[in-house]
């Protein structure tokens, strides 16, 4: 019995120790705190898989009070909002490109024939009919950026979309209200939207969780006094600890997207050149983001800790798994910040939409100012510590 008394005091006296540590490790402690209570509030407030408000372009060629009340109808739904309006098929196309918006609505100019009759056959859809097909013809046309399944999913389910207010009488249609166009992704292949999207991810895992580490465990190992007494600038240690890794950052990206176009068959539509700008721009981001952490971390642990802080909101709320339309301002304000969300659009824009340097410049400005904010942030905290 005394024995097993000495071994409970000891045991309690650990407890004793590791809960001491533990109150006086703040950042482990606010990491216990934060981690689920970030992920409540993603999973219950920020993500959104019933996609509202899709950014789409409006391509009015009827102009006739008929297409307005048709335009209000379909805003109505509250799937899209026209946030542009162009007077051809290819500005909004070119618009689609670029990201502006996730699709187009074209309103054909005999819409008041359609309408009515639903078997008078008119220009101005981006796939004419067939001719066996002329008895019953859409009465518009939906263009969608289908490298985003959810976001096509969401499109189409307008296809079928009632005309009874606007016929004032029940509606008789043996064909869609609405065509659908699928572009950049037709087959509706989820691969397609996700190997891109696993660039991103996996990058900035790896390279957070590199350089996170980089300063802490110069001083566990005892190497920070001969840091301090070389002539060494903070800026120089900064970027001799971030150069090695841009180097890994490229080999992961040239993996992924080989295996994903030999084993998944996703395309790089777009220019290599622009690629490997938006991925260095990302790459360089990344590192810098992690040197910052490796100046606030007081050990690997905590190094480690943050690294998963900073994964979880860029999994969540940089449209790799949920899109970006469907979370609420405030966490789209949140995903603005991180630079998975850029690069996320980069990458999809370039290998899914043929998107060159011009379309990706702002993304890529965002990044490089990032990266530039961050290692003078690192170089300045490193500094003080020095002192």
């Amino acid at each position: 019995m005394s024995a097993l008394l000495q071994s409970v005091r000891r045991v309690l006296a650990i407890l004793s120790k590791e809960l001491t540590q533990l109150r006086r490790d703040r950042t482990t402690l606010g990491m216990v705190i934060m981690i689920p209570l970030i992920q409540l509030v993603l999973f219950g407030y920020a993500i959104n898989t019933n996609v509202r408000h899709i950014p789409a372009a409006l391509v009015d060629q009827a102009n006739t009070g008929l297409s307005r009340a048709l335009t209000e109808a379909v805003e109505a739904t509250q799937v899209v909002r026209f946030t542009e309006r162009y007077v051809d098929i290819p500005a909004a196309q070119d618009a689609i490109v670029q990201g502006r918006v996730r699709a187009a609505f074209i309103i054909p100019p005999d819409l008041s024939q359609r309408v009515a009759r639903s078997g008078s056959v008119g220009a101005g859809l981006a796939t004419p009919p067939s001719t066996d097909e002329q008895t019953s013809r859409p009465v518009a046309q939906w263009i969608v950026d289908g490298s985003d399944t959810m976001i096509a999913g969401a499109i189409k389910g307008l296809r079928a979309m009632p005309l009874t207010e606007l016929l004032r009488r029940p509606a008789n249609r043996t064909t869609p209200t609405f065509a659908v166009a699928l572009f950049f992704n037709p087959e509706q292949r989820s691969a397609i939207n996700i190997v891109p999207g696993l660039v991103a991810v996996i990058l900035t895992m790896t390279m957070v969780m590199f350089t996170s580490a980089a300063i802490v465990r110069e001083s566990e190992r005892g190497n920070m006094e001969m840091l301090i007494n070389t002539p060494v600038r903070p800026l120089e240690l900064m970027l001799g600890k971030i150069v090695p890794y841009i180097g890994i950052g490229l080999v992961q990206t040239a993996i992924i997207l080989l295996l994903g176009h030999l084993i998944f068959g996703v395309p790089l539509q777009g220019s290599p050149l622009a690629l490997a700008v938006a991925t260095l721009a990302f790459i360089g981001a990344s590192l810098a983001l992690g040197l910052v952490l490796s100046t606030i971390a007081t050990s690997q642990l905590q190094a480690m800790q943050m690294t998963v802080f900073i994964l979880l909101p860029s999994i969540l709320l940089s449209g790799f798994m949920f899109p970006y339309e469907g979370m609420p301002v405030p966490a789209q304000y949140i995903a603005e910040v991180l630079p998975a969300t850029h690069f996320m659009r980069m990458i999809r824009a370039v290998m899914l939409r043929d998107a060159g340097l011009t379309e990706v410049a702002g993304d890529s400005l965002w990044l490089l100012g990032f990266t530039l904010a961050g290692l003078l942030v690192a170089s300045l905290r490193f500094k003080k510590r020095l002192d």
